[in-house]
This record gives structure tokens, sequence and C-alpha cells, in this order.
């Protein structure tokens, strides 16, 4: 399944998703965000998928960020409508990026700028070449970051640290993006995709429903207190210790064998 702006690809168990506008540094305008989203929800409801590669096509760019373009002529009609077609499309997808019940890596071949960094930002893994190049440029623009960079980066990089990038629109390289625990990994170019798909496979040997009730309990027990974050790892394990795959974990240890898991 493809589309012009989106490439789909099932490889075993991954699915690789293509931002594909090469011309345009894989701009996000509107079209491309809903068609993520689709293609999300189709992903999560596919059992035989267990994990998201996201990266852009070409070598130039991963996304360069919102289509500036199309949301520009959204501001001319006004704030609200500038808010609801851009800002919260743009949040919805980093939310749903974020709370996502399989894990999602992006695999960062270039330019993340703007809402590429913010994807990258929201996603569970990231692997960056060594050509990838980062920034928070909206600043440039007039406006500050809409797709949930000025709150996910400050988590990320600490609040003076995000700061000195959002204030300014300076740009950074992989290894600053590394130190500042945007990206897992900096690579060869070549390598890139090899690294994320070695990653992904590296998690898929485990239970796909602890690897759901791990992101559940980690993405939301960010926003609470320790105590609330205990509740929350405390009923995700409950919910784990019911499932068949907790008791095939356990046989296969007992046995010294692997386990066979089928996420249920």
């Amino acid at each position: 399944m493809s589309d012009g702006t989106v490439l789909f690809q099932k490889r075993g168990k991954v699915a690789l998703l293509t931002l594909n506008r090469p011309e345009k540094l894989n701009a996000l305008n509107y079209a491309t965000n809903d068609l993520l989203m689709q293609l999300l929800d189709g992903i999560e409801e596919d059992r035989e998928i267990e994990a998201v590669i996201l990266t852009g096509a070409g070598d130039r760019a991963f996304s360069a960020g919102g289509d500036i373009h199309e949301f520009s002529q959204s501001i001319r009609q006004g704030a609200d409508i500038a808010v609801r077609a851009f800002v919260r499309r743009g949040q919805a997808m980093t939310s749903r990026m974020e709370a996502f019940s399989k894990p999602i890596i992006a695999a960062v071949n270039g330019l993340a700028f703007g809402g590429g960094c913010e994807i990258t930002e929201a996603v569970h893994l990231a692997v960056a070449s060594e050509r990838a190049l980062f920034a928070k440029p909206e600043i440039n623009i007039g406006i500050p970051p809409t797709f949930g960079g000025t709150q996910r980066l400050p988590r990320l990089a600490g609040r003076k640290r995000a700061l000195e990038y959002l204030l300014t629109g300076d740009p950074f390289g992989p290894e600053r993006a590394f130190d500042m625990g945007i990206v897992n990994r900096v690579v060869a170019h070549d390598d890139l995709l090899d690294a994320a798909f070695e990653l992904a496979g590296r998690i898929l040997r485990h239970s796909p429903l602890a690897s759901a009730r791990i992101l559940s309990a980690v993405t939301r027990g960010l926003n609470a207190t320790i105590s609330e974050g205990l509740q929350i790892e405390s009923e995700q394990f409950a919910r784990m210790a019911a499932s068949q795959d907790v008791h095939e974990g356990l046989a296969a240890w007992i046995e010294r064998r692997t386990p066979l898991y089928d996420g249920r």
C-alpha cells in the first residue's frame, strides 16, 4: 500500500513508512499529516506488525517541517482557523506517535527541522545519520514551535539547552542531538536503515504485549508524580500478568529455551 506523500512497506513484522515529498524536503502538508494518522491506525490494528520505522525519501531531508506555503494560507484566514487546521493537526500527529502502542523508530536521514524535529522528539526511539541536521527554526518566521516542540524538547534536553535552540533557531548536528537525548545513536549514512532495523529486531525478540505495556507506562508516567507513576506501572503489570505471553516467558526461562510469543 502506498500514496504519493507517504510510502508504506511491510518488512516482516516491521512497517516502514517513508515521507515522500523529496522535492519539498519532505515537508508535512495537511494531506501527509492526515495520511500518516490513517496509516498508524491501520498499523495498530494489524497484529502482524510489531514495530514501525519512519524515514524520509531522498538523501537531503527526513522532514523540513510544516509546509509553510500551505499553513500561511490558514494563518491569513485567521488565528482560529490556523490553530484548527495546522496546530491541532500537527499536535494530534505527534501525540499519536508518542502514545502509540507499538515502538516507532525514526531513521533521520537528513534535515529534521521544525515538525521533522518534533516528530523525532515524539517517537519512542531514533537513529540519526551522520548527515542529519536538526533545528527549531520557527522563530525565524515569527512563531513558536507548534507540534509539541516547546514541551517535549525541554523534557528531553533540559530547560536551558532547549531554550538555546528554541530562541535562536540555530541548527545543530547529530552528535549534539545525541547529547540532548533526541536520538539514541548516530551511524554512517549508508548504514542508517540497517541500524534502525537492527534496533527493531532486538525489540521484536520480546513479547509485543510487554512492549506495549512498557510504552504506556513510560509515556503516561512522564507526566505524573512518582507515586502516580508507580500506580501506572502496577496497573500495566497487572494487565500483563493475565496474558499467555507471561506464562510462555516464564516457562521458557525455566526450561532454558527461547520463548515463542504470540501477543496474547
